[in-house]
């Protein structure tokens, strides 16, 4: 599961991808037991 700094971060690059007109698609966390993904989460 995303920590709030992953959120927060997630946030800041949706936002600067705004800005520099590059969609963000996702944000993976990725560690050996699994991953976790944004936008399958609908968080993103």
């Amino acid at each position: 599961m995303p920590s709030e700094q992953d959120k927060r971060l997630t946030k800041r690059i949706k936002e600067a991808g705004k800005i520099l007109d590059i969609p963000v698609l996702d944000h993976l966390i990725i560690t050996e037991e699994g991953y976790y993904s944004f936008a399958d989460d609908w968080e993103l």
